[in-house]
């Protein structure tokens, strides 16, 4: 990482059993004490700790350090082995205990509470067992939390039970029934919250699985398969129908339609050929092809995405701050409180000491802020990977709430509600020619030209089989236009100016005919109003208005047509910008470098409410700046490399058509992988869905611990109601009210 002196090393710890805030906690607190360690990130939700060290740690330092906390070092597969609801933390083991307690309850019911040895009856024999079962891991837990002073929920469950075992012994009065729902419920719980989290686990390895295993690639005159991780930059790779693209490269020989859905979230199959580039992680439909690496591995599309999308979760939402806050003055209040639960009445009210301990216990259970703090995480875990999984990089769960609540959106033209690509618009033949002669004419012309406008005019031309001449002379004049001869006799085209300066009169021209002697859709709309037409006057200003450029052509003798080109508005922006507003958008903004008239002509187009032309890119800032005054939060979108300032500027930058390229996602907060802007309105509601899910869970799950809390005094709430309400219960309702995330779709329109 750094070099010299300073030279430091990163290695990231597979933790399987780092599940939750506590575990988190425990682990972080145990490498932060290992000399050497400069610091260390946890995250649950992939069950790994990224540690920094300073390249004097060895690898069984931080093993013992995270074992010394109750915690065992893993890899990947064994992170994979933890799925499944009776796996992990001794699933069956629970579940016995689970018959233990069924069988003391019914023993206790049917059979005599006379003792059979040592005072112990049959049923409490039974509920002792299933606390040395249930209870293994909440003791060993609780021991390991003890021993790092971490006051968590395993500590505070190894507590509850070990009193109420400890109470039972000293008075005679029987609390194993209580020990025993404590130790399998909780246990539960647990089993639930680890089953919770296996599921956004989950998530992410199908982010990580969609790249192959192995790719055939030609090796010595030969085909030759490899693990997917050796295929080295430069190498060519073979797939076939139906396989899966194992690195980002550019085909060079074959054809076929390839699904980028799991990349870009398209829905429709892309038509691929020679120069063309795909990703890895998409696959290959019908035809066969060849590519050639264009990465080292790791390097590709779908592994930036892979690991932004891991990265995400450590930049916590405002509310996930707020969830850790509050739990860490929460929780020893509780305590507190269940302290004074369990010794005031008997002490000071002359109440019965075994009821009053046993609520002093419920409310030990209703301390652990556990379905509380896991609320958040999971919520914002399921809607990054849900958005990933539909074409949307989202870096960060705070950008995920910001998105949420954002005021107006700004929209760069240029590539964002444009193609970015000029196209021909428009012909008109003047002065007795027609449209194929105009276009022949542009393209001898134009085809020693490089500018835009130029390669535009000759793509029209190639596409409707129109052949230039024989091309000589050819001078270009910056900013103007050029001149050349084509077939033996010279030509012109370029701005109006260029044609003026040249000596030709503008004022008056003659309409023309097209090829088969009927007028031209335009030319007709002009010679509606007037015989004899102006360029500078009726065509040229009817042209600008709607946002184009006009290209005047003529030969050495007079003007034979006008071309219009222009920007392409994109498929779907004005339905785009309708359905931002629909869900809620105040405003939407067009910013663009382009001239008033140009700009009208699109903001006109797409139905923005507002734009703002000709401005530099310090300007762009300062229109995102004077938005946010007047608005509020603003979202900016833009191709993520020309926009860079704005979208470091906005409270959320959004990145059009990031897929490939490194840029456009390093720059920006949030990436649409395709060019598709319909994906923006998508982006929009997650995120607003997002907020409603993690306001839902925090108000839910903080609700149900203080109802239940109240009910305790008053005799509504006993140790069973507060494990299955308070932590079974409201585990599963939070979660599953998450993963509703991970059921969003984008719109259509």
């Amino acid at each position: 990482m750094e070099n010299g002196e300073n030279a430091k090393e990163a290695v990231s710890v597979q933790v399987p059993d780092m599940d939750c805030p506590s575990c988190v906690e425990k682990v972080t607190g145990s490498l932060d004490n290992v000399d050497g360690v400069v610091s260390c990130e946890a995250s649950p939700t992939r069950g790994v700790v990224e540690v920094v060290h300073g390249g004097d740690v060895t690898m069984e330092e931080i093993t013992q350090a995270v074992e010394s906390v109750g915690y065992t070092v893993g890899t990947d597969e064994s992170v994979e082995d933890e799925t499944g609801i009776l796996r992990g933390r001794g699933g069956v083991r629970i579940l016995l205990s689970g018959v233990f307690l069924a069988s003391g309850i019914a023993t206790k019911l049917l059979l005599s509470g006379s003792p059979v040895a040592y005072g112990f009856t049959v049923s409490d024999l039974l509920f002792l067992s299933a606390v040395a079962l249930g209870g293994k891991g909440i003791l060993r837990g609780g021991y390991y939390s003890a021993k790092s002073l971490s006051l968590d929920m395993d500590f505070l469950m190894a507590s509850a039970i070990l009193s109420a075992v400890t109470a039972s012994l000293i008075t005679g009065e029987s609390l194993y029934f209580e020990a025993a729902t404590l130790a399998v419920l909780f246990s539960v719980a647990e089993l639930l919250e680890e089953y919770s989290v296996d599921r956004t686990r989950d998530s992410l390895r199908e982010l990580m699985e969609l790249s192959p295993d192995e790719a055939t690639v030609r090796r010595d005159g030969g085909k030759e398969t490899v693990p997917a991780d050796e295929v080295e930059k430069g190498d060519i790779v073979v797939v076939e129908p139906g396989e899966k693209i194992p690195r980002d490269g550019v085909v060079v020989e074959g054809e076929s339609t390839v699904n980028q859905s799991p990349i870009t979230g398209e829905s429709v199959p892309v038509e691929k050929e020679e120069g063309d580039d795909v990703y890895a992680g998409t696959l290959n439909e019908a035809g066969y092809f060849e590519l050639e690496v264009t990465g080292e591995s790791g390097d590709d599309t779908l592994s930036r995405i892979v690991e932004m999308v891991e990265e995400a979760e450590s930049k916590k939402t405002d509310r996930e701050n707020f969830v850790e806050r509050f739990s860490s003055y929460y929780t020893p209040i509780m305590v507190g409180i269940a302290i004074l639960v369990a010794s005031v009445p008997p002490l000071l009210l002359s109440r019965p000491w075994v009821p009053w301990f046993v609520n002093g216990i419920t409310m030990l259970v209703l301390a652990c802020p556990c379905a509380f703090v896991v609320s958040t995480p999971v919520s914002v875990v399921s809607g990054i990977t849900s958005a990933a999984k539909n074409g949307v990089l989202i870096k960060g769960g705070n950008y995920l709430e910001a998105m949420g609540e954002i005021d107006a959106v700004a929209m760069d033209k240029t590539g964002t509600l444009t193609k970015g690509e000029l196209r021909v618009t428009d012909v008109v033949p003047l002065n007795g020619k027609t449209e194929e002669d105009v276009l022949r004419c542009a393209r001898g012309i134009e085809s020693r030209s490089e500018h835009p406008i130029g390669e535009a005019i000759v793509e029209t031309a190639e596409e409707k089989g129109i052949e230039g001449g024989k091309v000589s002379g050819f001078e270009s004049v910056t900013g103007k236009g050029v001149t050349a001869t084509v077939g033996g006799v010279k030509h012109h085209a370029g701005k109006p100016g260029f044609l003026t300066e040249k000596g030709f009169d503008l004022g008056h021209v003659h309409a023309a005919t097209d090829g088969d002697g009927e007028l031209s859709d335009r030319t007709r709309s002009l010679c509606e109003r007037k015989d004899c037409l102006s360029l500078v006057e009726d065509v040229v200003p009817e042209l600008q208005s709607e946002g184009k450029t006009v290209i005047v052509v003529s030969d050495d003798e007079e003007i034979e047509g006008v071309i219009a080109v222009a920007d392409v508005v994109r498929d779907g922006a004005a339905w785009t910008v309708g359905r931002l507003r629909e869900l809620g958008v105040e405003r939407v903004v067009m910013l663009t470098g382009d001239n008033e008239g140009t700009a009208r002509a699109i903001a006109d187009e797409v139905g923005t409410d507002d734009y703002r032309a000709e401005l530099l890119p310090d300007e762009k800032v300062d229109a995102i700046e004077e938005l946010q005054d007047e608005v509020g939060t603003v979202a900016m979108v833009g191709d993520g490399v020309n926009d860079a300032p704005s979208l470091a500027t906005a409270d959320v930058g959004v990145a059009m058509g990031a897929a490939g390229t490194d840029t456009a996602i390093e720059t920006a907060d949030i990436a649409l992988m395709s060019d598709s802007i319909r994906r923006l309105p998508y982006l929009y509601g997650l995120s607003r869905k997002a907020n409603s899910v993690i306001r839902q869970n925090i108000v839910s799950s903080l609700g149900a611990k203080l109802v239940l809390a109240a009910g305790v005094p008053l005799g509504f709430v006993g140790v069973a109601v507060a494990v299955i309400a308070g932590d079974v219960g409201m585990t599963v309702a939070v979660t599953s009210n998450a993963m509703r995330l991970s059921r969003t779709r984008p719109d259509e329109e």
